[in-house]
């Protein structure tokens, strides 16, 4: 009679602990810590997919500004460039560097290889300065100040990112996705990569597709290989050697140094 009373009350509290058991898993699964405020390598998005930031007619440059492009030979730029309202003396990249057209408002361009139209430059610019106002004014960022203003090392998933100080590069950084993926950066301050730190795309991540609106000046160290469209402030830097795969738009001017610039397609 003993050992049948026993019976009930362990069924009891094998049910209560198991029970609890369940109770603490299901609880531990809502309250997990996000990816990006915890000491991780990887980042993880917890919104909707971001829709793109529209370039309009500066999507169709590799290089375009406001006060001109200065160059030490010999650069590559595959892709159109552009700068206004400045005059096109301001355009110190010469026709065989640019696998593209050199647009200048005035017949001051680079020759013989320069097209002077004011109008849609002029167009160009506006476009690039509401695009940088529309990547400035995304709202809810999924990811505040990461790593303190120092994201090398890491692996960005899509989202929007935000910091409100200066950010700088100097370890490669890995941005990992999928082709549609839509990535944006916004930078309060600087934005510093040290030489011969690489951006380096996964999963099919296209540089189209990636924003970076930055308030103060771009600067890439030496060999540095960037990857994204810049919404520059002020001026985009580019020391001996640096690379990018992407398009400098810069709201005043673009400094080249023996470098190669690639507009993605």
């Amino acid at each position: 009679m003993k050992f049948q009373n026993l019976f009930p009350v362990a069924a009891l509290i094998m049910a209560g602990l198991f029970s609890g058991c369940s109770s603490k898993l299901d609880s531990n699964s809502d309250t997990v810590t996000p990816a990006s405020t915890v000491n991780s390598t990887v980042t993880t998005a917890t919104t909707s997919v971001l829709p793109v930031v529209d370039l309009g007619l500066a999507g169709n440059f590799a290089i375009l500004s406001k006060t001109g492009v200065t160059d030490v030979y010999k650069s590559t730029v595959t892709g159109d460039v552009g700068s206004s309202p400045i005059t096109g003396a301001a355009i110190l990249l010469t026709c065989p560097e640019v696998l593209g057209t050199i647009y200048s408002v005035d017949a001051a361009g680079p020759l013989p290889s320069s097209v002077n139209n004011p109008s849609m430059l002029s167009t160009a610019v506006s476009n690039m300065e509401a695009a940088y106002t529309d990547a400035a004014g995304r709202i809810n960022p999924d990811f505040l100040n990461l790593g303190a203003g120092s994201i090398g090392g890491l692996t960005l998933t899509p989202g929007l990112y935000k910091w409100t100080s200066a950010l700088i590069i100097p370890t490669d950084v890995t941005i990992s996705g999928g082709p549609d993926d839509v990535f944006i950066f916004q930078v309060d301050g600087t934005l510093i990569m040290s030489s011969a730190v690489h951006v380096i795309l996964t999963g099919g991540v296209q540089a189209k597709n990636i924003f970076w609106q930055t308030a103060g000046a771009v600067t890439f160290g030496t060999t540095s290989h960037f990857e994204g469209n810049i919404l520059g402030k002020t001026g985009i830097n580019m020391q001996t050697g640096a690379t990018i795969n992407g398009r400098m738009l810069a709201q005043t001017a673009v400094t080249l140094e023996m470098n190669t610039i690639t507009k993605p397609q």
